[in-house]
């Protein structure tokens, strides 16, 4: 890690569920995504340098969609174009109530609304003090947003995946159904995927592992987790690979 950065990450992955963004329901709750876009602000303004992945689960859910008899290929793209209102209401927000200069990259191209993904032009929007945010997934079906996060962050040199969460880390089990469930303040990769704990795709922990990048998992409900996030603070779970990136 670079000295700059001795208190902190330096260019980070953001990655936000999508049903987060619905408060709940289907579509875009404003003030959620008013809140998110304050948190982002603020770790923007400290020159930290972000990008963000956001899922569609708050329109469609392709594996839900399938279940009721769709052809999962064509569920996943309708996720995909959630994926992107999402982004251009994030977008919106960061530009319109923080003045925070922006670009949408999605991975289906659709000139009108973003830019097509193109990983050193994302590079030099970060370099240049602009928050990318990443729509359309990866582009292909049966890929979620959590490995397209995973992914990203690796080709555009980020130090670590920040996924915010509705719960504070990782737990022993779910906690909404076991009120005895156990929060981890650090575990292993493998140790994630071997116990089956579902936090997150398991081809996006077994990709960050094979590529020794940490991840944070956290409460994005508690106001101002993500910049004590981006500051290394002792907040929800770090996942890690021992001899792997510095993590804090």
């Amino acid at each position: 890690m670079s000295e700059e950065g001795s208190h902190g990450y330096n260019r980070v992955m953001l990655k936000l569920g999508g049903e987060m963004f619905g408060g709940g329901g289907v579509g875009v709750d404003p003030d959620v995504v008013q809140t998110v876009a304050k948190q982002i602000a603020a770790v923007h303004k400290s020159g930290v340098q972000v990008a963000v992945v956001i899922g569609g689960g708050n329109f469609f859910r392709g594996s839900e969609l399938q279940q009721r008899g769709m052809d999962r290929s064509r569920a996943d793209y309708m996720g995909m174009l959630g994926t992107v209102m999402n982004c251009l209401a994030l977008q919106d927000f960061l530009e319109r109530e923080h003045g925070i200069d922006t670009r949408v990259q999605t991975s289906i191209q659709m000139t009108q609304v973003a830019e097509s993904y193109i990983p050193r032009r994302a590079m030099r929007h970060l370099e240049k003090e602009r928050v990318v945010i990443f729509g359309g997934g990866a582009g292909l079906p049966y890929f979620s947003t959590d490995t397209t996060a995973a992914q990203r962050a690796l080709e555009i040199g980020c130090e670590i995946v920040l996924m915010a969460k509705a719960v504070d880390g990782v737990y022993t089990a779910d906690p909404k159904i076991d009120p005895d469930a156990l929060m981890f303040d650090n575990i292993t990769h493998r140790e994630v995927l071997e116990r089956g704990l579902n936090v997150a795709d398991a081809t996006a922990f077994s990709l960050c592992m094979d590529n020794n990048m940490p991840i944070l998992v956290f409460n994005l409900l508690t106001e101002g987790n993500i910049a004590r996030a981006v500051r290394g603070e002792k907040i929800g779970t770090l996942v890690s690979t021992p001899g792997g990136r510095p993590a804090f």
